[in-house]
């Protein structure tokens, strides 16, 4: 199954996410399909970006996100 996660990037203590496509099977930091935005959490403000079209177009294609893409997928107005 195709799965929308996060890909951990960044330093030790200072983390950055990649939001990607890719096989369940791969490791987090793995092998992916596409990248379909990025997540900083450390930054004040939070920096969020994600391609809407890229998300919905991989949704309607059957990708299922995890419960953390799913709520700021929700937040970016990808899915309601």
């Amino acid at each position: 199954m195709v799965k929308i996660r996060l890909k951990r990037m960044g330093m030790k203590k200072k983390p950055f996410y990649r939001v990607v496509v890719a096989d369940e099977r791969a490791s987090r930091d793995g092998r992916f399909v596409d990248e379909i935005g990025y997540y900083n959490p450390v930054s004040n403000p939070v920096e969020l970006k994600i391609d809407v079209e890229k998300a919905q177009t991989w949704i309607k294609n059957g990708a299922q996100p995890t419960d953390t893409v799913r709520a700021l997928l929700k937040k970016t107005g990808a899915i309601a």
